[in-house]
């Protein structure tokens, strides 16, 4: 067998693993974003002396941040439970640990602090949790699309064929998912002239999507790479799949108010389900072995996925919209929390009900199991992250220490005070510093650009390199050197303020 037809063997007829496992995942980065912070309020607490370098700050949020995703789903991803409670009583010792020493500083009680804590105020400006949400999407994507073709990397993680739940499935949706969440309407923003206006500006913006989809198309067919081609099709890839999804989505919040657009989610993924159900279109997606009837024929499951990824878009601006309304104190953030959980507690139910009587998750078809899939796990992770952010709220409170990037800033009696001399920093230049340095903030700031060089590297590792037979310790260091390089060159962008846009 050739290279190129092992490779497509390798990441082809696999059926996913548990909904329960994908969930138990989600608890991961959300542990490792409060090791962090934790991390460096105690060490600002000891020693007094921060920023950091940008080579150190570099190196701790990789090492705290990426590589535990990498080690996840590789070499660790068969103890992954264990990995989690092992981190999760590190957080709480490190917790307890920030408590004791403001006991002993400032003898206070326990529901006093409690309260002080949620009575705390927090700035409007952003939330942190989505940028954060939007950043390990692009960076658990750009981990995957490589990790799939090494042999560490588990084959129930990998996409599934037809039916079933793997890693990477909830990745594509979550994708989409994660731009809805800062679309224009989302965040509310009024067009400047019309709205049908605004829809050719959108038109206009997805250029560099579609430049992207046709260079990927022309360099797979020119070299020979392997492709799997019932997962889009002949041509299609995910670069027009996330172009043609923004203009659609624009064009129908031209007719529909953003404010009822689960509304619109819900019919769309209704309607495609019932055409499914009751007509030849399920037969011709999954079925249909002719791939020379034309572009359609070619091209089917990336042209028809369009619609369940629409339905995602429209549901995710439903998101965006709740989860940036203005909450200044963190008990407002806890209801919120409440509300999201119950939310996809419901989608859960639903998911249930669906996959029992009309059909399992099918990310090939994008059909309404996977919507509901896709959005129940996103308000899950989405209140993970919620969590743990007010984990580190509360720490911050605790220790009268701010200086955490990507995190909420608190407005109420903030000032963050040198532990050496005790005179208050100023908080802004402070934040300021520390969001230069982060390496969150510098993926968020080029995030398409991650992805595009994430995809470049990808081809040219796998060029290089037999990654199917690869040893599992040498396949975990080329992951962990490729997502350096990656997160390297953002970095270096970010903090020489460079922001690369294509439109």
């Amino acid at each position: 067998m050739h290279d190129k037809d092992l490779k497509e063997a390798f990441v082809s007829n696999l059926n996913g693993t548990s909904l329960g496992e994908i969930s138990l995942g989600s608890v991961l980065a959300p542990l490792c974003l409060i090791s962090r912070g934790l991390v460096l309020i105690l060490y600002f607490l000891g020693k007094g002396v921060y920023p950091f370098s940008w080579k150190v700050h570099l190196f701790l949020d990789f090492t705290m941040v990426v590589v535990p995703l990498v080690l996840s789903c590789t070499v660790l991803s068969d103890v992954l439970l264990l990995v989690i409670l092992g981190l999760a009583a590190i957080d709480v010792s490190m917790l307890f640990q920030i408590y004791h020493k403001r006991k002993h500083t400032i003898p206070v009680q326990f529901h006093q602090t409690l309260k002080t804590f949620l009575e705390t105020r927090l700035e409007t400006k952003c939330t942190p949790f989505v940028t954060v949400f939007r950043v390990l999407v692009n960076v658990k994507t750009a981990i995957s699309i490589l990790a799939v073709d090494f042999a560490i990397f588990p084959r129930r993680y990998a996409k599934t064929e037809t039916y079933g739940t793997g890693v990477m499935d909830f990745g594509v949706g979550s994708f989409i998912l994660a731009n809805s969440l800062v679309s224009p309407e989302a965040r509310q923003k009024q067009a400047s002239a019309s709205k049908f206006s605004h829809v050719t500006k959108q038109l206009l913006s997805v250029w560099p999507l579609v430049v992207l989809g046709m260079v990927r198309l022309i360099s797979v067919k020119a070299l020979g790479y392997h492709e799997h081609v019932s997962e889009y099709g002949v041509h299609w890839n995910f670069f027009f799949t996330l172009a043609i999804v923004r203009v659609v989505a624009s064009l129908l919040l031209t007719f529909f108010p953003a404010n009822k657009s689960w509304i619109v989610s819900l019919a769309i993924g209704a309607i495609y389900q019932t055409t499914l159900e009751m007509t030849e279109l399920k037969a011709f997606i999954l079925h249909g072995s002719d791939r020379t009837g034309g572009f359609l024929s070619a091209n089917r499951e990336g042209v028809f996925s369009v619609i369940g990824y629409v339905a995602i878009y429209m549901a995710g601006v439903q998101v965006g919209l709740y989860v940036m309304e203005k909450r200044t104190l963190v008990k407002d953030w806890i209801k919120a929390i409440l509300w999201l959980l119950l939310a996809s507690f419901g989608l859960w139910t639903l998911l249930h009900v669906c996959q029992s009587f009309v059909e399992p998750v099918s990310r090939r078809m994008a059909n309404l199991s996977y919507l509901l899939w896709t959005m129940a796990q996103s308000l899950y992770f989405l209140c993970c992250l919620i969590t743990a952010d007010l984990v580190l709220v509360f720490s911050k409170v605790l220790s009268k220490c701010s200086p955490v990037s990507s995190s909420w800033i608190i407005a109420q009696e903030t000032t963050t005070q040198d532990p050496n001399t005790g005179t208050p920093l100023d908080e802004d230049k402070t934040t300021k510093k520390i969001d230069d340095l982060c390496l969150i903030q510098a993926v968020n700031r080029n995030q398409l650009l991650f992805f595009m060089l994430s995809n470049v590297m990808t081809g040219l590792t796998n060029v290089m390199l037999d990654t199917v037979n690869s040893s599992p310790w040498f396949s975990v260091c080329v992951l962990v050197s490729y997502m350096f390089a990656n997160c390297s060159v953002i970095y270096i962008l970010h903090i020489k303020k460079m922001t690369l846009k294509f439109w």
